[in-house]
């Protein structure tokens, strides 16, 4: 089995109203934008992913990929993932890629991809179902935010996590008062801060140090909250690991940490309590599942990020259904903006979480995804499409006949 083509579409939903994520202060998100991959083997097996885009940023990713992956067994992870990390040397990191190659394998094997990657997937059946949490994406006044957390939890959701990001820390302190104050202690609420990766684009935004994010985790003892997301910097692990030791609270993030080789460190310094890398972000599946292997081998959570799009999200929940779930898997919602029909606008069906906030345990061959064609035609715009046989054209034309018969026997070779 070979990869014979790939493609590659700019998606753009439009949501039915702005949504302004905490992360990017100021800013109206009005679309769901992603880079949607599908690669094709040449028996016909197709594989999917899908890469969050901020705009039309990856317009020339098609000319330098094709080289690199058509030709490939696409069953062959350790390949397609070192092909994937050359041409991120030469141009964009994408090791998002990596989940299409999962998605084939999985078909080919029969089998969802969490039980490929799950060292015990006896342990765990397909009639199970995965407990969810709220997670909110924009910072609302205290006495509204506390409303919404009462409805989400009126849906069924036990546990919400909820968005700081004030210049203030009075006003973040106060955000956590009101929110606790109005929720039942049944309810789990979990804190992001979003300081892992600052981003001042549009409004300037808060910049933690250890001390504001020391008081802040003792305000959320105080207020029993589950758990502190991204209270600082990403690469300030010498600061993490210091703040794990002070807080009372269990301290998370890594969610756009570049892959195993950052995690190692963060796992031997202590940064964590619950670890969350997307696999869509750093180091792809493969690397994820290596960090999901060491929080079980060293009594820690794992509990990925899935804030992005209904395929990075299906992704994510794949390592998490093959993990110990010992922890809720973040399900993100802010209606009127993001909600599940925007952020899953591709997929033939849209992921709802049912009464007790919980999804199925997916049991279809490879990730399950299923595409709308529909909705890629209204909302995809296809700007790469090269075969094998496309492939070997643009060589003729670019390098000549020899050159590229040179290359062909190269590659064959290799």
């Amino acid at each position: 089995m070979k990869i014979d083509r790939i493609e590659l579409f700019h998606v753009a939903i439009p949501l039915d109203k702005p949504f302004y994520p905490a992360w990017i202060p100021g800013y109206p998100q009005t679309f769901n934008r992603f880079t949607l991959a599908r690669l094709t083997s040449d028996d016909g097996v197709q594989g999917i992913a899908a890469g969050v885009a901020f705009e039309r940023e990856r317009e020339g990713l098609g000319s330098l990929l094709g080289p690199y992956l058509i030709g490939l067994d696409p069953c062959d992870i350790e390949t397609g993932r070192q092909r994937i990390r050359e041409a991120g040397y030469l141009g964009w990191s994408n090791f998002w890629l990596e989940a299409a190659f999962w998605d084939i394998l999985g078909k080919v094997e029969n089998k969802p991809v969490w039980k490929l990657l799950a060292t015990n997937p006896v342990e765990h059946s397909e009639n199970q179902r995965i407990e969810l949490y709220a997670s909110t994406g924009e910072v609302h006044p205290p006495a509204q935010r506390a409303e919404e957390v009462l409805r989400l939890r009126d849906q069924g959701f036990n546990t919400v996590k909820i968005r700081v990001h004030s210049l203030d820390p009075a006003a973040d302190i106060a955000q956590i008062e009101t929110v606790r104050k109005a929720a039942d202690d049944d309810l789990q609420i979990g804190v992001d801060a979003n300081q892992g990766w600052r981003v001042a684009l549009i409004d300037e935004a808060p910049l933690w140090d250890l001390e504001r994010a020391t008081n802040f985790a003792h305000a959320c003892a105080d207020n029993r909250i589950a758990w502190l997301e991204e209270p600082l910097d990403m690469y300030g692990w010498d600061d993490l690991a210091e703040l794990r030791r002070r807080s009372n609270v269990p301290i998370a993030g890594g969610e756009l940490n570049g892959g195993w080789h950052e995690f190692q460190v963060m796992l031997e310094k202590g940064c964590f309590d619950i670890y969350q890398p997307d696999a869509t972000f750093g180091g792809g599946i493969s690397d994820a599942c290596r960090v999901m292997e060491a929080c079980r081998d060293q009594g820690l959570c794992y509990a990925p990020h899935t804030w992005s799009n209904g395929i990075s999200f299906l992704v994510n929940l794949h390592l998490y259904a093959a993990g110990a779930r010992d922890h809720p898997l973040e399900y993100p919602i802010e209606p009127p903006g993001w909600v599940p029909e925007k952020r899953d606008g591709l997929l033939a069906e849209p992921i709802i979480a049912d009464s007790k906030g919980t999804i199925p345990v997916p049991d279809k061959p490879g990730l399950g995804i299923e595409i709308d064609k529909d909705q890629l035609v209204r909302y995809g715009e296809k700007y790469f499409d090269m075969s094998s046989k496309g492939l070997a054209v643009k060589t003729i034309r670019e390098k000549g006949l020899f050159s590229a018969l040179r290359l062909a026997r190269k590659k064959r070779r290799h």
